[in-house]
């Protein structure tokens, strides 16, 4: 057997490597579960031993308890501001008063070229590593003085915990700048499940980016799928490069993530056009981006040239145009959407937004319109949230002329009639109605999208088209679609070709992984990633189709709502009869395994374990995970079925109950015995 320490720094080496090579090269090179097996195997180890644990484990990226508040960090070197220009004309201005400064100084200019990078609509945080580990996060506040969020940044996987340096080489000191952001398709979906949830929606990616960085509690930070873009350096002992150029490239060969696509411009012209390009092209990445920042490459020159204020004089941001705009609110409708959840949105006048013409926005439920003033017949401001997502600021009040009126939910779903209803504790009216053929629509929307099913030829207007005549009623009707291929080819726009291409996308789709296809069913509350979660401890259809809301809930991040949801869906046998059509339809419908997995030691087989109170080289669901990985069940209650209680930290009730019970109780130490070597009931 290896010597324990030298597993741990084998495994922690392991771990890093797949956490780069996913959060920053986009590149996984390691199947989920054998990433998660290598973190149990190292918790356990940490767990047997304390020594082991080092700052710079992967274990201690998610964890510990909730922050009182945040302490004040005195910034080593000020977080400075930029100067701005709008248009080739202010560019041009900023580098001529650039020039004068450079000559001034008596310097040469032959050397002056220029990087353009994205300006990312973000939360400016300063990353101090010593002797090559993270050891402090913070905010830029107000450029001198930022917020302590160092275990909030932790949870970040994108930043590296140690420096990809080798150890000799590791500076005694850099501070690494970057901006955190939420990208753009993860901050829709949060906001979509915010606004399902009765919680208050984010105005931008930026707010949301921000809000979450603050969170008090590491593990709600944890949750929201942040991510980072690193462009500079402050203080550092022990670098010496010569250009922003080499700067970048230190920073990748690091282990930070820096965009892939900032270039090195010969001249001020050349870095206008590739600051214009940035703008034409803002709506294509999925990333809020307000501008484009151009900076002198020289280090010698951005130090004699030195800032202004609190502005540097050596770099600026190219402002792009504004994405707001103001025109008339014609009207507020209502759509049905898949959870059967009423969704008001906005019919607009025509405007251009960024670019872009709108006619539509989104208006989230009724307080939302309420808590904004709106009137049928206003003049409003309309923001390109996100650069991509059309919303709805507020009113333009001076313009009213007393015709507006205000908006009213219907009492009916406009599709199906059936009287709506308002779930306890919600803000969103729902339709009840399964059978609501606005619902129907909308899943089949869902179903076939990129993050779902992928299925290319099957737009919302053809599955429009398919489900009016009939062709397709229910996601299960997709895959019957090849036995009336001569229908198809009959239909107005389609030739034999077009319907060989769909059928043929609609036949790859069958090689979809099973947590896909889970979150494409359309479950409410069940995203993307708590498919994922939910695959892990029920990695088939059948373990789904078995499992209670107990089992459901041990999942990573599910709680008792989202368990609930799915458990009602479950509970309904139209739907159960769907899954087995999909099943019959050749759809996956269980994780594919490294080989030998199922032969894997199962220590806690038939053991139904509690946790309770807080653990140190666990979070809650870490532990859920882990039991029901060594083949346990995790259940909320203790009773007299319960094999044993994992009492850490502050437990209540519940050790109260197992000891009254004669339940036996096991600290962490005893958790980490048993997940190696089984359980066996005294006496």
């Amino acid at each position: 057997m290896s010597d324990p320490g030298s597993r741990a720094a084998e495994l922690r080496e392991l771990i890093e490597e797949a956490n780069h090579r996913y959060y920053v090269l986009d590149d996984p090179s390691v199947d989920d579960l054998v990433y998660d097996d290598w973190m149990l195997e190292l918790q356990a180890l940490e767990g047997r031993h304390p020594d082991l644990l080092t700052p710079d484990s992967p274990t201690q990226r998610v964890g510990g308890r909730p922050l009182a508040g945040f302490a004040e960090v005195v910034h080593r070197e000020p977080m400075l501001s930029l100067a701005n220009a709008r248009g080739a004309d202010e560019l041009a201005d900023w580098y001529r008063r650039a020039r004068e400064v450079i000559e001034a100084e008596g310097l040469s200019d032959r050397d002056l070229r220029f990087v353009v990078e994205p300006k990312i609509d973000g939360l400016a945080i300063s990353l101090i590593y010593e002797d090559g580990i993270f050891t402090q996060g913070a905010t830029r506040g107000d450029g001198v003085v930022g917020e302590d969020v160092t275990h909030n940044l932790r949870t970040i996987k994108a930043i590296p915990i140690r420096l990809r340096t080798a150890p000799e080489n590791s500076p005694a000191l850099v501070e690494v700048r970057g901006e955190v952001y939420l990208p753009l398709e993860a901050f829709g979906e949060l906001n979509a499940r915010r606004a399902a949830d009765g919680l208050p929606t984010f105005a931008n990616p930026r707010n949301s980016a921000a809000g979450s960085l603050r969170q008090l509690d590491p593990a709600l930070a944890a949750e929201r799928p942040l991510s980072i873009w690193c462009y500079g350096l402050g203080a550092t002992d022990g670098l010496d490069l010569a250009t922003h150029t080499e700067v970048l490239e230190w920073l990748r060969s690091a282990g930070f993530r820096v965009n892939p696509e900032i270039t090195t411009e010969p001249t001020i012209e050349d870095a206008a056009s590739a600051a214009a390009r940035w703008e034409e092209r803002r709506g294509e990445v999925d990333y809020d981006i307000d501008g484009a920042v151009v900076k002198v490459d020289s280090l010698e020159l951005q130090n004699r040239m030195g800032s202004v204020g609190r502005a540097p004089r050596w770099a600026v941001a190219y402002k792009f145009a504004p994405t707001t705009a103001t025109t008339k609110l014609r009207d507020i409708m209502v759509n049905v959407g898949r959870t059967g959840a009423l969704v008001p949105f906005a019919n607009l006048e025509p405007v251009q937004v960024g670019g872009v013409t709108v006619s539509m926005a989104t208006l989230h439920n009724q307080e939302d319109i309420a808590r904004k003033g709106l009137r049928i017949g206003d003049t409003v401001i309309v923001q390109r949230a996100g650069d991509v997502i059309p919303q709805v600021v507020g009113p333009v009040t001076q313009d009213r002329d007393g015709s507006e009126r205000e908006f009213v939910m219907p009492t009916h779903c406009p599709s199906c009639g059936t009287e709506l209803v308002q779930p306890e504790g919600e803000v969103q009216f729902r339709c009840p109605n399964g059978s609501c053929p606005a619902q129907a629509l909308q899943h089949l929307f869902h179903f076939t999208q990129r993050s779902a099913m992928d299925i290319e030829g099957l737009g919302e207007k053809t599955l429009m088209k398919f489900n009016e005549l009939g062709l397709v009623e229910d996601v299960a009707d997709i895959y019957d679609l090849h036995t009336r291929r001569e229908e198809l080819i009959e239909l107005e726009g389609f030739k034999e070709t077009s319907v060989a291409n769909l059928l043929s996308g609609i036949e790859a789709s069958t090689k979809v992984p099973w947590p896909r296809v889970l979150f494409a069913l359309g479950i409410r509350h069940v995203g993307e990633v708590t498919a994922e979660a939910i695959s892990d401890v029920l990695p088939s259809l059948d373990a789904l189709l078995a499992a209670d809301e107990a089992q459901i809930a041990a999942a990573d991040g599910v709680g008792p709502t989202v368990a609930a949801s799915i458990a009602d869906y479950l509970a309904v046998d139209a739907n159960r009869e769907l899954l087995e059509r999909l099943r019959a339809a050749g759809l996956q419908v269980a994780v594919e395994r490294p080989e030998g997995a199922a032969d894997l030691p199962k220590p806690l087989a038939g053991c139904t374990v509690v946790l309770t109170g807080g653990l140190d080289a666990f979070t809650r669901d870490q532990a859920k995970r882990a039991v029901i990985a060594a083949g346990g069940k995790v259940t909320s209650s203790v009773s007299r079925k319960t094999s044993f209680v994992v009492a850490g930290r502050d437990s209540g009730s519940k050790l109260e109950k197992a000891e009254k019970l004669g339940v036996t109780v096991l600290d962490e130490g005893g958790l980490v015995e048993a997940l190696a070597h089984g359980f066996t009931p005294p006496g």
